[in-house]
């Protein structure tokens, strides 16, 4: 018993770190979040950048009425709230992975912040609108997937980083749906034939730096099915080398992964 209880509590502590992982992830390559104060919700479109630490800087201008609310909000203890949709970032039905809601307190953007930020933080800083910065330090973070949401721990967010390929993940994505027959003839020869009726389509539909997701989706259901990488990548040269390794069937045997 008290070995399960251990395995139980590796188990969640993977789970905790996969999904600090892809908050983090979500947040850097999402262009739109939605912004809390007061009870008032404002949707922000390229108008965020994240800090190595996690800490979420908004660009929104100081004589606006959100200005203002976040004025009136500063050094408050969950006076903000940022919620992000983790989408999948191709066509398919059931798109969306996860409903992500971070909570924090927003104080004005100290510009003696940069000093602690790397290179690539710096130039998203720089692109963002020329109006008043505003930081979001999240004290709570929860995912929900379907109609289950769990709770992030708040240390295990900050010292998240976000995947390796996150950021290319669409474009990778939709070049493999629109000009990888080979990978498409091999997600094909490992999906459950009782899977591929007729009018069935299989789609790569998640790429990280452990593995590629497709789906075999029909008008009414999808499923699912993992297949993992030989190594992780962590850059794309590697990445590149993995999804010619599947394409060849040289990768892992696959993994299920849902049906709705």
């Amino acid at each position: 018993m008290a070995l399960d209880a251990e395995q139980s509590s590796l188990l969640a502590d993977v789970g905790q770190a996969a999904d600090a992982v892809r908050v983090r992830s979500v947040l850097t390559v999402a262009t739109s979040l939605r912004l809390r104060v007061a009870d008032t919700d404002t949707d922000l479109m390229d108008a965020h950048v994240t800090l190595p630490d996690g800490t979420v800087v908004v660009a929104a201008d100081a004589m606006t009425p959100l200005g203002g609310l976040l004025v009136a909000a500063r050094g408050a203890d969950g006076a903000v709230q940022l919620d992000v949709t983790d989408l999948v970032p191709v066509p398919v039905r059931a798109r969306v992975r996860a409903w992500m809601t971070l909570t924090g307190r927003v104080n004005r953007f100290d510009p003696e912040t940069l000093d602690t930020c790397d290179h690539d933080a710096v130039v998203a800083l720089l692109g963002l609108p020329p109006v008043a910065l505003w930081t979001i330090r999240p004290d709570t973070v929860h995912v929900r997937r379907h109609e289950a949401t769990v709770e992030v721990p708040i240390a295990a967010y900050h010292a998240a980083r976000p995947d390796p390929v996150a950021t290319v993940e669409a474009a990778h994505l939709a070049r493999l749906t629109r000009h990888h027959p080979r990978l498409h003839r091999r997600i094909a020869a490992i999906v459950d034939s009782d899977l591929l009726v007729n009018g069935t389509r299989v789609v790569p539909v998640a790429l990280d730096a452990d593995g590629l997701t497709v789906r075999a989706e029909t008008v009414h259901r999808h499923h699912d099915v993992r297949l993992p990488f030989g190594s992780r990548v962590t850059d794309e040269a590697a990445l590149d080398r993995e999804l010619h390794r599947l394409a060849a069937g040289d990768g892992p045997s696959r993994h299920p992964e849902e049906q709705a």
